[in-house]
């Protein structure tokens, strides 16, 4: 039995407790926040035995084999670090952090410590992502020309006003490291290594320290150019979030508002894949989808040993460093080459 203790109750945990509960080879046997009726609603709901307001405490008196980071982004990379220090393989919600040093400093530590880094990045494990990157790997599309994400979502100003953290540079990043991260890492996972960005970001309408809409185009070192462009301003609420592929021999669009639906799928020639499209469709809960208990599924097989990570701290952070580069690029008003000095 894999035991497991989270920290953050916030938001996103709810994701990652349910995953868990139906994984019979792991338990969350223990719970954090700092607001500990957080903590003590979650113990509740999800049978959590012991919950603590400070995970340092956590960690010293619980027997644990893994740390679940569910906190503001800012606070991952300190968290995970001190998870590494106790010898507990990590396994943290994008972004991994905030900024880069700040992640190599945690992958280091997981390095130096022989433990596990895991990063969340549940969207690749969507059955409409999996057919799409089945496609790829296929070579159906021939050369692919043109990639286009969008992210048009709403965040009411309700939304950061819940927290102080939320739209801050130092614990949470803004529409690109936050809500778009995970799309960030599909077009890196989908189509590969991008060779420089130019971007434009604005705070057009929220009071917030970071942007709540903006634009990017990528150049990829396939030669593809793809753009991805990101709001929290869709009236009245979330709109999109999709991804579209342009190639020699096939075109798809995957939609819906959190790439839960295909739209387009066409190809020169047939593929037994082709079967599959409509069924491979679902209708998410909400934007996260159904993709952590995939996850957690492989994180156990890993820390067993039967299985490799699906995604590890250094492939965590080029999606960081893409978006790090897409901020430096709105800037400084310039072409960010990649990988970033």
């Amino acid at each position: 039995m894999i035991r497991f203790g989270l920290i953050g109750c916030g938001r996103i945990s709810e994701s990652h407790f349910k995953a868990v509960a139906n994984i019979k080879e792991a338990q969350i046997t223990c719970c954090c926040d700092i607001i500990k009726e957080r903590a003590e609603e979650k113990a509740a709901e999800f049978e959590i035995k012991k919950v603590y307001t400070d995970h340092k405490k956590m960690l010293e008196q619980e027997s644990l084999d893994a740390v679940m980071i569910c906190t503001p982004s800012g606070l991952h990379p300190k968290i995970g670090i001190d998870a590494a220090e106790k010898k507990l393989h990590v396994i943290t919600e994008k972004p991994m952090a905030t900024d880069l040093e700040a992640a190599d400093e945690l992958i280091s530590a997981c390095d130096k410590n022989k433990v596990h880094l895991f990063v969340v990045k549940q969207n690749r494990l969507n059955t409409t992502m999996q057919l799409l990157k089945r496609a790829i790997d296929k070579g159906r599309f021939g050369k692919i020309y043109m990639v286009q994400s969008n992210v048009f979502w709403q965040r009411p100003q309700s939304y950061f006003d819940q927290a102080k953290w939320r739209g801050t540079w130092e614990f949470d990043g803004g529409a690109f490291m936050n809500q778009a991260s995970h799309y960030v890492d599909s077009l890196h996972w989908l189509i590969g290594p991008v060779d420089h960005v130019m971007a434009e970001t604005a705070t057009m309408e929220r009071k917030i320290e970071t942007e709540d809409t903006g634009s990017a185009i990528m150049k990829f070192r396939n030669g593809a150019i793809g753009t991805i462009n990101v709001t929290l301003l869709a009236y009245p609420k979330n709109y999109e979030g999709s991804i579209t592929i342009l190639g020699e021999k096939g075109t798809v669009k995957l939609g819906g508002i959190a790439i839960n639906k295909i739209e387009k799928w066409e190809f020169d020639e047939y593929d037994d894949d082709d079967r599959t499209v409509t069924e491979s469709n679902y209708q998410p809960p909400n934007v996260y989808g159904f993709g952590h208990q995939p996850y957690y599924i492989n994180v156990v097989n890993t820390i067993l040993g039967h299985a490799e990570p699906e995604t590890d701290g250094r492939d965590g952070r080029k999606s960081l460093e893409i978006i790090r580069a897409i901020y430096l690029s709105a800037k400084e008003g310039r072409k960010i080459a990649l990988p970033l000095k």
